[in-house]
């Protein structure tokens, strides 16, 4: 009997073969849901490092895995540009030279630059904007195509290589800085306004008018020059200043007048405040500014009437050297919004590696703006920035972001998204593509991030972090969609895909600090003593592209 069962096993085992053990199941992908309860719980504390006036092929065109200079996409926009003054044919070029002239990046100029999403009038547009000047016209137009990479600006493609890049961040609005500034923190420039007011829409790109396209100062004081003749309207639609409120927007008692359903809102809302600082070079205590260095049309919330003439809005405004003592202490607030801004005249005592006297004595500006600021030096303020968020008690809950408000005038190969009529019968937004970095212990490290996105991203991620009604939801907004705060519009990423979930949700290791630092030393040293090799990335070759300026090429055109 136990033979044959024995044979009726064996037979069973022939025609029934036993299954292989059933592979484990992949961890599920978080859902939404899931992704940003895991960042709330995480992140608590942002910080903005914003800078001036960088195009993103200018900045990371040769960093491996973009949208860059290397691509099929490029070559066929505006890789190979005509050269009207030099008759001859330009093709990106590297400048390793950190103090540049400054090519125009006015909204007329970065339109016609663009030349309706063909991006192959760079050299053309600036060489006949200078027409007057043929040698300087030229040295400008060829700047136009020129590059940087990590041989340059090291600290910048270190962060990239380590934690995550977006390669289709756009600036909102085709313009220059101010446009920029307030796009940051209110997701338009005076869409809302123009709608709403009919009467105050620009007529031209040099006047004043909504929604704001220009650099025309702002209603309201410091400035570094004195009260200028012209200023821009008082701006009066809602602000990441002003939701980020919450119960207390209420303290906006003065020069509310655009936003008092805003008000009542949030106030019904009664969510709790989140603090914000707005830390700009050269404020000092807001009436002994250094005209030196402080550059008031960069200050976007002095735009606004009802920050500017209410005290408990204002009280945000800082001087840049409050930051690093406010870290240093350790005083800031469970949680936090805090925006860093450069500016013309660093307070640090740097000095570009280039010695002569011109250079050392027009080129001492950190916030990255071409024709007053070295690229070497912005780049350690961002790095001294995000050291003293490391070495800090919050780099656990924090998120860094480094971005710039326009780009420059300099080449990009990526035809913007466009959206919404301005009243000059162009396009609003988006305006040409920027560099942004977000660094953070729950960052994608070494990623690159592809999703659309633009200036109102910030506002995005600010509302889905901490809880707020967005910009474009409020009453005194919301009826004059779509012109208006792009904080709702579904197009537009709210950076959430810069983060890793596995980190998020605690599957794997948070980055540490060390991962972000640079040695304080290091960041006091021109040039800077970090090589591509140091940081283990390596800039992809350009195929066909020249690998040196042109012959004659002068980086400062007149100097």
């Amino acid at each position: 009997m136990r033979r044959l069962w024995i044979v009726l096993a064996g037979l069973a085992a022939a025609l029934f073969p036993a299954r292989a053990p059933t592979p484990p199941l992949p961890p599920a992908r978080p859902t939404r849901v899931a992704l940003v309860a895991a960042l709330r719980r995480r992140v608590r504390h942002v910080f903005v490092v914003y800078q001036e006036n960088r195009s993103f092929d200018e900045y990371f065109g040769t960093f491996p895995g973009v949208d860059g200079l290397y691509t099929a996409a490029a070559r066929a926009h505006g890789f190979r540009q005509w050269d009207p003054l030099g008759r001859q044919w330009v093709t990106p070029f590297p400048v390793l030279a950190p103090d540049t002239g400054d090519p125009g990046h006015s909204r007329p100029a970065l339109i016609g630059k663009a030349n309706h999403g063909r991006m192959d009038a760079f050299i053309a547009v600036e060489e006949k904007a200078h027409a007057n000047h043929p040698a300087v016209a030229h040295d400008l137009g060829l700047l136009t195509m020129g590059y940087e990479d990590c041989r340059t600006i090291p600290y910048l493609w270190m962060y990239a290589h380590r934690f995550t890049l977006f390669d289709h961040f756009f600036q909102g609005m085709y313009g220059p800085s101010t446009p920029g500034n307030i796009d940051l923190i209110a997701a338009q420039t005076g869409e809302t306004q123009w709608a709403r007011q009919p009467q105050e829409a620009f007529r031209s790109a040099n006047g004043r008018g909504e929604p704001v396209i220009n650099d025309i100062e702002p209603a309201f004081g410091p400035y570094e020059r004195g009260t200028p003749k012209t200023t821009q309207y008082d701006q009066t639609y809602a602000t990441l200043m002003l939701t980020l409120l919450g119960r207390k927007a209420v303290l906006a008692k003065r020069d509310n007048q655009g936003v008092r359903q805003d008000i009542a809102a949030l106030k019904s809302d009664n969510h709790a405040p989140v603090p914000w600082g707005w830390y700009q070079e050269g404020f000092g205590n807001g009436t002994d500014i250094n005209a030196a260095a402080y550059v008031s049309h960069h200050n976007s919330p002095q735009y606004f009437g009802y920050i500017r003439q209410n005290a408990p809005l204002w009280s945000g405004e800082h001087d840049l050297l409050d930051f690093f003592s406010m870290l240093k202490a350790g005083t800031l607030p469970p949680r936090s919004v805090s925006i860093v801004k450069g500016g013309r005249h660093n307070p640090f005592g740097w000095k570009p590696a280039d010695r002569s006297p011109y250079v050392q004595s027009h080129y001492l500006g950190d916030d990255d703006h071409a024709g007053y600021s070295d690229v070497q030096l912005s780049e350690a303020l961002v790095a001294k920035v995000v050291n003293a968020v490391a070495a800090s008690p919050y780099w656990n809950s924090s998120v860094i972001l480094i971005t710039w408000d326009d780009e420059g005038g300099f080449f990009d190969h990526v035809p913007p998204p466009q959206f919404e009529k301005c009243p000059d019968g162009n396009p609003c937004g988006d305006g040409p593509r920027i560099p942004l970095l977000l660094i953070s212990p729950y960052a994608r490290s070494g990623g690159v991030a592809h999703a659309q996105t633009d200036h109102a991203s910030f506002a995005k991620f600010v509302d889905v972090l901490f809880q707020l009604p967005p910009l474009a939801s409020l009453p005194d907004e919301k009826p004059w969609l779509p012109r208006g705060p792009h904080d709702l519009n579904p197009a537009i990423g709210d950076l959430v895909t810069g983060f890793s979930a596995a980190r998020l949700e605690g599957r794997a290791a948070p980055l540490a600090a060390a991962s972000a630092e640079i040695p304080a030393a290091d960041v006091g040293t021109f040039p800077p003593p970090l090589s591509c090799s140091d940081i283990g990335v390596q800039p992809v070759p350009l195929p066909g592209a020249a690998a040196h300026p042109p012959a004659g090429f002068n980086p400062l055109p007149g100097h």
